[in-house]
């Protein structure tokens, strides 16, 4: 009897697991399919789209969006080139700074751990609002047009914080920072040798989370670079390709019939997607290289011995 009711729960697992299957396959398919729409557009023609809108596979093939975003030549590839270096900077500043602080509040002997949890979750309550940044920014630390404009309002995130620190705390456990104090290790022996090593789940999800901020950061741009700065973004730049277009598009009728030929044959809508399909594509071909550790990091945390 014992047997056939093992036999019918295993029945019903396996039943689950393939329920569970479908599910996150039509999840997964659905997460996908506008992304191949948006590639698809892209690549289709401005007339194809008129005709017979947006298609999933393009009647007509392409790449006039690419050579019209790209016609910038060395521009283009200055931009680019500045949203990679930020980002890769600006993540491995903010999670110097986030891991290091996170391990300190993690700490149940450090003195001040109480104030500093305040004072990291005051940001979270309160803040000082556009204009105050604007003016801490530009009149008390003097970054305009200067690439730790970029840098400096993204690096720390209380929300990364508290991650960071509750895996610290779930996850390295206490007695083996003991063990390394009676063997003499310094705190900085500890931190770097023993605690980053067995800690770098969290560290890719934190990482992660800072790439992608940094990335798709154009706001901070147009805040406190000028307008044709030699630190533009990728992401800005782009921005104010779409806004070029659409104010194109908007005083079409007032144009002479040279500049409606010219607007004519922009493939605005290609454009536009272009434009996703670049800013997405890195990240798109990073996540890969985090996903391991970040499945780890959002699941370790919830495992106990």
């Amino acid at each position: 009897m014992a047997k056939r009711k093992y036999k019918d729960s295993t029945a019903i697992s396996n039943g689950t697991n393939v329920l569970f299957h479908i599910i996150l396959i039509a999840v997964a398919v659905m997460c996908v399919f506008p992304l191949l729409y948006v590639v698809s557009i892209s690549v289709s023609t401005k007339e194809s789209i008129q005709r017979h809108g947006y298609q999933l596979i393009p009647s007509e093939f392409t790449l006039a969006a690419y050579k019209t975003l790209l016609s910038g030549g060395t521009s283009i590839i200055r931009n680019f080139l500045n949203s990679v270096a930020v980002t890769v900077i600006g993540t491995i500043c903010g999670l110097g700074v986030i891991t290091t602080y996170a391990y300190a509040m993690s700490r149940n002997d450090f003195a001040y751990r109480k104030f500093f949890n305040t004072v990291a979750f005051i940001p979270m309550l309160f803040s000082g609002g556009m204009v105050a940044n604007y003016i801490v920014m530009i009149r008390f630390l003097g970054l305009r047009d200067n690439p730790l404009a970029l840098l400096l309002p993204l690096m720390f995130n209380t929300f990364y914080l508290v991650v960071m620190r509750t895996f610290f705390q779930t996850s390295v456990p206490f007695s083996l920072i003991e063990a390394a104090m009676i063997d003499g290790a310094s705190e900085f022996s500890i931190f770097f040798k023993i605690v980053l090593p067995i800690s770098l789940p969290g560290i890719a999800t934190i990482g992660l989370f800072l790439t992608l901020a940094y990335w798709n950061d154009w706001f901070n741009a147009m805040m406190y670079l000028e307008t044709n700065s030699e630190w533009t973004t990728l992401q800005y730049l782009l921005i104010q390709v779409q806004k070029t277009i659409e104010n194109v598009v908007l005083k079409g009728s007032q144009m002479g019939s040279a500049a409606k030929d010219v607007m004519k044959d922009l493939p605005s809508d290609g454009i536009r997607m272009a434009i996703v399909v670049i800013t997405t594509l890195p990240i798109a071909l990073s996540y890969p290289f985090f996903q391991r550790y970040f499945v780890q990091g959002l699941t370790l945390g919830a495992v106990k011995e």
